[in-house]
């Protein structure tokens, strides 16, 4: 798991809570249920309103793979990667068919069961990339449903504000009770800008982000299973798939490291 996601919340809600405790205030006079009410309500049934049913199950069915999914490390599917080429070279194309079986990878279990199976390079290329493209698609279809909640719901916030100032312009007769009541209006438009960039905004950039990463790896993978299928020799297949993968936290590159177990060559983020 990659904490990253709670870390974050957990500081953006608690530097809220130092702020409100720092200027003398009341945590409990920002959790009054009816704006809250209006303004979470109000933003996921907008959402609703502007997908179809199944794209809103399926972005909320990804919201626990946000926060419990591990980032893909590309240096182990290199390994495998080259294990495989090794095999392959030793016993032939039909030894991956075991290796298929064996694999908890869904994505890299059906292109070994392929080319065991004889399938054609050029068109097992054509079903993994379209493998992948499906994939993405259905990433950027649920990181697009939050971001639109975070679109909706600072607005959501400033029609629970004015609704509620309408109710205090109604009650002008009344000055002891205006501080309290404009201050509870307000209350509505803090939760519509921090629902937005607290709440939804992150988990649009978490789940794209967890999605780029995946697809690099199923790239990484592709590419891969179909040097193996060609006879492609270890060593080489070796410095090709780490040049592939990007520098991330100082670690990286095909310069490092040249033996078929891989060194830690760039690891993920």
């Amino acid at each position: 798991m990659d904490p990253s996601l709670v870390i974050g919340l957990v500081l953006a809600f608690g530097s809220v809570v130092a702020i409100v405790s720092l200027e003398g205030a009341s945590i409990g006079a920002l959790l009054l249920p009816p704006p809250m009410i209006l303004v979470f309500g109000a933003t996921i049934a907008v959402g609703i309103a502007g997908n179809t049913l199944k794209d809103t199950l399926r972005a909320f069915k990804a919201v626990p793979k946000a926060f419990t999914s591990k980032a893909p490390a590309p240096q182990q599917s290199i390994e495998q990667i080259i294990a495989l080429a090794e095999k392959a070279r030793a016993d032939g194309l039909l030894a991956l068919e075991a290796e298929a079986s064996e694999t908890k990878d869904t994505f890299l279990a059906q292109a070994l069961q392929n080319v065991a199976d004889g399938t054609d390079p050029e068109e097992l290329r054509i079903l993994m990339e379209d493998q992948i493209g499906t994939r993405a698609r259905s990433d950027h279809a649920d990181s697009k449903f939050f971001a639109a909640l975070g679109g909706y719901a600072p607005t959501m916030g400033i029609v629970g504000t004015v609704v509620s100032l309408t109710h205090v312009l109604e009650n002008l007769s009344d000055p002891s009770t205006l501080g309290p009541m404009i201050a509870s209006a307000f209350v509505a438009t803090l939760w519509g800008l921090l629902s937005a960039n607290f709440i939804w905004l992150p988990l649009s950039s978490r789940i794209a982000r967890l999605s780029e990463l995946e697809i690099e790896r199923m790239t990484l993978v592709m590419e891969g299973v179909l040097a193996v299928q060609s006879g492609a020799q270890p060593l080489l297949l070796a410095e090709r798939l780490r040049a592939m993968v990007p520098e991330r936290g100082g670690k990286g590159g095909s310069s490092k490291g040249r033996s078929t177990s891989g060194e830690s060559v760039g690891e993920a983020a």
